[in-house]
């Protein structure tokens, strides 16, 4: 059995993990286009904010781990090919020039997402960086560290803008954000949460330009002004986090389904619709808990549990991933927010029938110093009660509740269930009704 594994960052490094303890005799080749494997690119923001300085934290494992355990690592090596029919890959060894092939017998594909840069007019100059790479942290970090550098722009309001929006912030920066839409994180949070987290910006001293188009960048070297549809504004560093697109170029006229953004379409087995052929991660859909339709979201949850996945399944297994739930949080400044499951907007995109509650609570006693507050949205089944959805807004730790419930959505609780649910309760923590058993009382 000879399983290639194309792309070595969350996704692969699961299922060729797995794979090689249930086939101990298998040959395992991973195929990796950057230097390192098993990267966590979701530490970037904080390594370039000064939260940490280990570059090496944010590798979960070292090549010389794989290669000890049985599993021959080739960085340095983009795939440019797939041949479904001879079983055979293309192969480039980037540092040689050499173009080579290989063949398979079970073939997984986790070539990750690429970002998005838009079609901005002089795009290219010096001081304009995405972030993904571990290249792309390091050099924003030296120019975080630059006492020249004080006025930075950030274009994109998804969770990646905000996060380096906090990171700059943290390094000294006067930051501004230019938002495209009409508020922020739309797709993954509803417009009370958005408006806190817009809140929280703005009185932290965040530069927050709503519904506005970044046009292009006045300079010749580097960008020293950012050109909107409403003005221009001086600025040392530009970092653009605009959102991902899939590396699935290669895959054209493969016989390999593609979602209409490029995607690899797969199963719940992380099959694709072609024999001996898997995928999972950032290139790949992944199906939703409660819909059952494939969808993409790019997070390295979602890639790891489909990788491990797909690691048993390339050993002969038939494991099946029960779906996503997209829970998902981030930290904003001193505020933390988190949703799963459906949004209103997509509940209502799906017509479903449902209601929705949102309070705002406390998170623990008034008399335990550091009260907060806290703010909770719930979406739920407007005739059976069974939660949807949910969403958490606060300080001092509130982000870990979602955690409870992504798993009341999982055993399919209602409202009445989460009103009664017998959380903790100690004054550091929490008051007697917690705030989550709060929210599903008030839900009717």
């Amino acid at each position: 059995m000879k399983i290639v594994i194309i792309g070595g960052i969350a996704a692969g490094t699961s299922a060729v993990a797995k794979a090689r303890r249930l086939l101990p005799d298998a040959q395992c080749i991973m195929y990796e286009k950057g230097e390192v494997v098993s990267f966590g690119s979701c530490g970037l923001p904080y390594f370039i904010g000064d939260f940490f300085n280990d570059e090496n934290e944010m590798i979960a494992r070292s090549i010389a781990a794989f290669e000890k355990s049985g599993v021959t690592v080739k960085t340095g090596h983009e795939v440019l090919s797939v041949d479904p029919e001879k079983k055979e890959i293309t192969v480039k060894n980037l540092a040689t020039g050499e173009i080579f092939t290989d063949n398979y017998d079970q073939l997984m594909i986790a070539t990750g997402s690429t970002p998005i840069m838009p079609p901005f007019t002089n795009r290219d100059l010096k001081n304009i960086s995405v972030v993904k790479t571990l290249s792309d942290g390091q050099k924003l970090k030296k120019y975080a560290e630059d006492e020249k550098i004080k006025d930075v722009t950030i274009i994109g309001g998804g969770s990646i803008g905000l996060e380096m929006a906090h990171a700059m912030q943290h390094q000294g920066k006067n930051v501004r954000m230019i938002q495209l839409e009409e508020r922020l994180l739309p797709d993954a949070f509803d417009h009370e949460i958005s408006e806190l987290m817009a809140d929280t910006l703005i009185n932290a001293g965040i530069d927050l330009h709503i519904k506005e188009t970044v046009v292009g960048f006045n300079g010749s070297v580097n960008a020293e002004s950012v050109i909107t549809n409403k003005g221009e504004y001086p600025t040392d560093l530009v970092i653009v986090a605009t959102g991902v697109r899939p590396n699935t170029a290669f895959l054209k006229d493969t016989g390999i389904e593609l979602d209409k953004n490029g995607a690899v379409i797969i199963n719940k087995r992380g099959q694709t619709n072609l024999e001996n052929i898997y995928s999972a991660g950032d290139c790949a859909t992944i199906p939703h808990f409660l819909t059952d339709e494939n969808i993409y979201v790019p997070l390295a949850t979602g890639a790891n549990k489909m990788g491990r996945i797909v690691g048993e399944n390339l050993a002969g297994n038939k494991k099946e991933y029960p779906g996503s739930l997209v829970t998902s949080g981030l930290k904003i400044l001193g505020m933390e927010a988190a949703r799963t499951g459906l949004t209103e907007q997509q509940a209502k995109e799906l017509n479903i029938p449902f209601k929705s509650v949102f309070i705002k609570d406390k998170n623990h006693t008034s008399y335990y110093p550091g009260q907060k507050d806290i703010y909770i949205k719930l979406i739920y089944h407007a005739d059976t009660k069974v939660l949807l959805g949910g969403q958490i807004a606060g300080e001092s730790d509130a982000v870990l509740r979602i955690d409870t419930l992504a798993a009341a959505i999982f055993a399919k609780m209602t409202t009445e269930d989460l009103g009664f649910l017998d959380l903790v309760y100690a004054p550091p923590f929490s008051r007697t009704w917690e705030a989550l058993n709060v929210a599903g009382n008030v839900a009717k």
